[in-house]
């Protein structure tokens, strides 16, 4: 009775140590970047499924449409296989110009536009993305729609 006493001890005192194990594959981020990681759960079919990551930065912003440039690129970890994500390049901020007389300021998340931010939904391994301190990052779940639409041959 204390052998299976001291193994479940043992066991939930190094969990926390396990639950980390599955990012050892993707390093610390670089000075300069935070590194993020989103987890999703499983799901039926995660084929018919995609994970938008939306990156921005909380800004004070007037009625204008805001909103920055770069691209999100997918690496190989060395050693690995795995994807990370990266985004090194930020452009702007960038804004239309439009007169808002009278209009207060709002704070919300301008977001960076650009190719790469649509990936694949895989709850087996975890979404990491290293992004430039400063920006968020957060995520979407997209699905298909059930039934395919049938294109006309022209």
């Amino acid at each position: 009775m204390s052998n299976i006493f001291v193994f479940l001890l043992l066991f939930f005192l190094s969990y926390p140590l396990m639950a980390d194990d599955d990012l050892k594959a993707w390093p610390a981020a670089e000075t300069g970047y935070t590194r993020y990681v989103v987890r999703l759960a499983p799901m039926d079919d995660e084929n018919n499924h995609k994970v938008e990551i939306m990156v921005g930065k909380n800004m004070e912003v007037d009625c204008n449409q805001h909103r920055f440039g770069g691209d999100l690129e997918a690496r190989v970890v060395k050693g690995w296989g795995y994807t990370s994500y990266h985004l090194e390049k930020v452009v702007g901020p960038m804004s239309t110009m439009m007169a808002c007389p009278g209009q207060e300021k709002t704070r919300m998340l301008v977001q960076v536009h650009g190719e790469g931010y649509l990936v694949r939904y895989n709850s087996k391994l975890p979404i990491v993305a290293y992004v430039p301190k400063g920006y968020d990052v957060g995520y979407r779940i997209w699905s298909a729609a059930e039934q395919m639409q049938k294109a006309s041959a022209e």
